[in-house]
């Protein structure tokens, strides 16, 4: 039987890398996330870094900023990337507590646009449409490439190549 808990979620906090970094290692089964967590704090990209724990950090997202390059100029976005949750936790809701804090709290900053390159048949159940990416130029598959307005018809006349911070290494 699945084990019943409800984990807090908190902003990151001075000391919890480590701990995020081990997370991140188990649910990837490598360092590529870890790295990339690192690497996109130390260029200071990092928007917002969210932690779920039950008397330790069992899960982490991370949301960073990225741009739109139109034709007007630059519109900046959000990327949701990388979000885990140790696999003892896994498939308990952890993942779509932290998306739904994460997407609630860059609303209440004012962001505008989130963009994620994830699975099909997760993401669209926090709101992220391939449909809405259509007009941006991206090197992933267009089917899980995926975007979501946190602000009504942010969007509407948003065309051209998304721009991630060089962390990303794309």
């Amino acid at each position: 039987m699945a084990r019943q808990f409800t984990p807090g979620i908190r902003q990151e906090r001075a000391g919890d890398r480590p701990q995020i970094r081990k997370v991140n290692e188990a649910a990837f089964v490598g360092t590529h996330e870890a790295d990339l967590i690192d690497g996109l704090h130390a260029e200071g990209v990092v928007l917002l870094s969210l932690v779920a724990e039950v008397d330790e950090i069992i899960g982490h997202i991370l949301f960073s900023r990225m741009t739109v390059e139109t034709q007007r100029g630059s519109v900046a976005a959000v990327s949701l990337a990388p979000v885990s949750v140790h696999p003892d936790h896994q498939r308990c809701g952890v993942g779509g507590l932290l998306i739904r804090s994460g997407l609630a709290m860059l609303r209440d900053r004012g962001e505008r646009i989130v963009i994620v390159l994830g699975h099909k048949d997760y993401y669209p159940r926090f709101g992220f449409t391939a449909d809405k990416a259509r007009y941006l130029v991206s090197p992933f598959p267009p089917e899980n490439f995926m975007a979501m307005e946190l602000a009504e018809r942010a969007m509407a006349d948003v065309r051209g190549a998304v721009k991630y911070a060089a962390a990303f290494g794309l």
